[in-house]
C-alpha cells in the first residue's frame, strides 16, 4: 500500500539523518565527552555475571563516579562493553536488559568474559538505536500486508481512513448525551467507573466503551486526561475481562499511567525499566515480579550449577590437548542443557505472570518485547499520542482490535531530526490524522483543574474554540496581591538577541527577568513561597538564565523553589508561577522557533496562579498569535513596559 511505503521512505530518511548525527558526535568525542552527553557510563565496575539465554552472558555493572550526569541508556538498546586501555579492539556488543539507579545488566554476545575485562578502565557506550527503527519498519510492513485481510485488517483500514470507525449504537448514543450533559428528568446514569468525573470526562469514558475500533481522547492542559484513561481502562476490564496494552512514546509517560493504574487496584506489568526509580514502580516491573515468584529459587540453583560447569570448562581455556577439549566440550554442553531447563522454567513463570496481569505497560517500541510479541489484546492505549511518531504507533496498534489515542496534538509535536522527512509529513502524527479522518471519534476534555481562568483563556480561544474552561476551584486562584497574567514589553530597551553559532540568547532580557523575579519575591510571604518555573524556547537563553540565578543573592534563600528549563523540557509539569523569556529581539522581526505556536501553548499553560511573559512587542507583534496575545494581556491582565522597572 502506497500509504505505508511512503511512511517507510520517510522513516528511512529519518534513520539516516539520526545515525549520521550520532556517528559524527561519537567520532569526534572522547569518553568523557560521551559521558557528559549522556551516551556513556565510565568508569564502571563489574558486580556479577550469570548465564543468559543461549550462549550469551549477562553482565551486571555499576557506574562508580559521575552518577549525577543524566544519561540516555535504557532497557532494550544496543550498547558496547569496552576497556579504555584499548577501546578499538577491546569491546563486546550487547543489549541492555535491565537498568535501575546506577546499575545495569548487559546481555553480551559472548559466553564468557574476555580477558581484558579484569584490567580495569571499563565502560558502557550507547550504540545507535537501530533496534527501534527496525521494529517500526517491521510494523509498517506488517500493517501494509494486513490491509487486504477482511478481518485482521479492519483497524488498519480505519486508521488510514479507508473505512469509517464504528460504535455500539446504544452506547454511542449515551456518549452524545454525556457530552451534552444530563437531560432534564434523566437519571444521568454513568458507568460505575466514571463516578466523580465531569461530563466531558464521562463522555470520553463512554466513547471508549462504545468504540468498536477507535476512540480519541483530546486532553488539553490540566483537563485530567490520565484520570479519564484510568477510569476507562478500569471500566473496560470490568466489562470485557480482556488484557489491555498501555503504551506511550516516553518512559516517563508510561510510568505515570502505570503508577496511577496500580493505585486504582489494577494488576499492571511494566515491561522495560522505569525512568523514575521508585519502590511502587519497581514492584511492577517484569524483573521484580519474576524475582518474587515462588519458582525463582529453583532457577537460581540451576543457574549456579550452570556457572559451576562453565567455570570448570574455562580452566581448560589455554590447554589444547584432545582430552582437555573433550572435557571442556562436555562441561559446556552440560551448562547449556541446564540453561535450557532454566529457559523452560522462565517461560512457565512468564506465562503464570501474564495470566495474573490485567494491563501490560510499555513504550511504543517496548510493545515489541519478546514476552508479548505474539500476544493479541482487546484494546491498546497510546497515551501522549500527540507526541508519538506515527511508525512507532503501529507497533501497539497491530496488537489489538480497538485503539484508544489520548493526548493533545495542539501541544508539542514529535522531535524529527530530518528536516526533509518532517517537511514531507513525518511530523504529522497518527492522532492528528485520525482527528481529521474520524472527528466523530474525538472527545474533547473541556474542564481544566490547573490554572486561573485568565491564564487559560487565551489558549482556550486560539487552540480549543473557547471550549475549555476552568473548574471553579482554580478559576480564581491567585498569588496574594498579584494579577494572574502579565506581559512585560522590552521594546525600545536595547535588549538585542545575540547569536553564538546556531544558538540564540538575550543576556539583557535574562538579567531583567531576574530583577523582576527578585522584586516579586520581595512581595511574597517567605513562609509560603510559591513554586516558580523560568522557561525559554532557547537552550542558550536557559543557560544564561541559570547563570543569572547564580548571581541573584535576593533569590538564594528560594533557589530550591525555582526551576529553569526549556519549554520542551518542562512539558507535562506545572508551577504556581511561570516566567517565559521569549528572547527574540531584532530589527528584521524574525521569530524563528517562536513561530511554532504549539510550543507556546505548552509554555503558557504551565502556570497555576501567575504567568509572566517577557518579550519585545516590536519583534513579536508582526505575528498575529503574539499580537493578539499582547492585546489579550492588556484587556485581561497587565501590560507593562520594562522601562517601568528600570532603576
Amino acid at each position: 500500500m502506497d500509504y505505508f511505503k511512503a511512511l517507510q521512505e520517510l522513516l528511512l530518511m529519518e534513520r539516516t539523518e539520526d545515525k549520521a548525527a550520532y556517528m559524527a558526535l561519537v567520532r569526534s568525542s572522547s569518553v568523557s565527552d560521551r559521558r557528559a552527553a549522556g551516551l556513556a557510563w565510565y568508569p564502571v565496575a563489574i558486580r556479577g555475571s550469570e548465564p543468559g539465554r543461549g550462549d550469551y552472558l549477562i553482565l551486571e555493572v555499576e557506574r562508580t563516579t559521575h552518577r549525577d550526569i543524566p544519561h540516555q541508556l535504557r532497557f532494550g538498546v544496543s550498547a558496547l562493553f569496552f576497556s579504555n586501555h584499548n577501546p578499538e579492539e577491546h569491546h563486546v556488543e550487547g543489549v541492555i536488559s535491565y537498568l535501575g539507579g546506577d546499575r545495569l545488566k548487559i546481555t553480551l554476545k559472548e559466553e564468557e568474559l574476555p580477558d581484558w575485562a579484569s584490567d580495569g578502565k571499563l565502560g558502557i557506550d550507547l550504540l545507535f538505536d537501530d533496534n527501534s527503527y527496525d521494529e517500526m519498519l517491521q510494523a509498517l510492513r506488517r500493517a501494509a500486508a494486513l490491509v487486504e485481510d477482511s478481518r485482521k485488517g479492519r483497524l488498519v483500514r480505519v486508521l488510514t481512513g479507508a473505512e469509517e470507525a464504528l460504535w455500539d449504537e446504544a452506547a454511542h448514543g449515551a456518549h452524545g448525551a454525556a457530552a451534552a450533559g444530563p437531560r432534564p428528568g434523566a437519571s444521568g446514569a454513568q458507568p460505575a467507573a466514571a463516578a466523580g468525573l465531569n461530563p466531558s470526562q464521562q463522555a470520553a469514558v463512554q466513547q471508549i466503551l462504545s468504540a468498536q475500533d477507535l476512540a480519541i481522547v483530546h486532553g488539553p492542559p490540566g483537563t485530567g486526561k490520565t484520570t479519564t484513561l484510568v477510569h476507562a481502562i478500569k471500566a473496560l476490564l470490568e466489562r470485557d475481562a480482556q488484557k489491555i496494552l498501555v503504551t506511550a512514546p516516553s518512559n516517563t509517560a508510561v510510568d505515570l499511567l502505570s503508577e496511577r493504574l496500580s493505585e486504582a487496584g489494577i494488576s499492571v506489568l511494566r515491561l522495560g525499566n522505569p525512568a523514575r526509580v521508585s519502590e511502587r514502580l519497581g514492584a511492577l516491573t517484569l524483573d521484580s515480579r519474576m524475582a518474587t515468584h515462588p519458582s525463582v529459587r529453583d532457577i537460581r540453583q540451576l543457574k549456579r550449577r550452570a556457572v559451576e560447569f562453565r567455570d570448570m570448562a574455562h580452566k581448560y581455556k589455554r590447554q589444547f590437548g584432545k582430552a582437555e577439549r573433550d572435557q571442556r566440550k562436555a562441561l559446556l554442553d552440560e551448562a547449556r542443557k541446564i540453561m535450557k531447563d532454566v529457559e523452560n522454567m522462565e517461560r512457565y513463570i512468564l506465562e503464570d505472570l501474564m495470566a495474573k496481569t490485567q494491563v501490560v505497560a510499555a513504550t511504543l517500541v517496548g510493545a515489541a518485547h519478546y514476552m508479548i510479541r505474539d500476544l493479541h489484546f482487546g484494546t491498546a492505549v497510546i497515551d501522549e499520542a500527540g507526541q508519538a511518531l506515527e511508525p512507532g504507533c503501529w507497533i501497539p496498534a497491530l496488537k489489538a482490535d480497538r485503539l484508544v489515542l489520548a493526548g493533545d496534538h495542539l501541544q508539542l509535536p514529535p522531535v524529527i531530526k530530518s528536516e526533509e522527512a518532517a517537511r514531507r509529513g513525518l511530523g504529522e502524527t497518527l492522532m492528528e490524522k485520525c482527528v481529521a479522518r474520524h472527528p466523530q471519534a474525538v472527545t474533547l476534555l473541556e474542564e481544566q483543574y490547573r490554572m486561573h481562568e485568565v491564564i487559560m483563556g487565551y489558549s482556550s480561544r486560539v487552540f480549543y474554540e473557547n471550549r475549555v474552561r476552568a473548574h471553579p476551584l482554580v478559576a480564581g486562584r491567585l498569588l496574594p496581591g498579584q494579577s494572574p497574567l502579565a506581559f512585560i514589553d522590552t521594546a525600545g530597551c536595547g535588549f538585542e538577541e545575540r547569536q553564538e553559532g546556531n544558538a540564540l540568547g538575550n543576556p539583557e532580557e535574562a538579567a531583567f527577568l531576574f530583577k523582576h523575579l527578585s522584586r516579586l519575591a520581595g512581595e511574597l510571604d517567605p513562609a509560603a513561597f510559591p513554586s516558580i518555573a523560568v522557561i525559554s524556547p532557547y537552550r542558550l537563553q536557559v543557560q544564561l538564565l541559570k547563570e543569572q540565578l547564580d548571581h541573584s543573592p535576593d533569590l538564594t534563600p528560594f533557589a530550591a523553589y525555582i526551576t529553569i528549563n526549556t519549554i520542551d523540557g518542562f512539558q507535562g509539569q506545572e508551577k504556581d508561577v511561570v516566567y517565559i523569556s521569549l528572547t527574540r529581539s531584532n530589527t528584521d522581526n524574525r521569530i524563528g522557533f517562536l513561530s511554532e505556536i504549539r510550543r507556546m501553548n505548552v509554555a503558557m499553560t504551565r502556570a497555576r496562579k501567575r504567568l509572566v511573559v517577557i518579550g519585545d512587542s516590536a519583534t513579536l507583534s508582526q505575528t498575529p498569535f503574539y499580537a493578539e496575545f499582547i492585546e489579550y494581556a492588556q484587556t485581561q491582565g497587565e501590560y507593562r513596559s520594562a522601562w517601568e522597572f528600570m532603576e
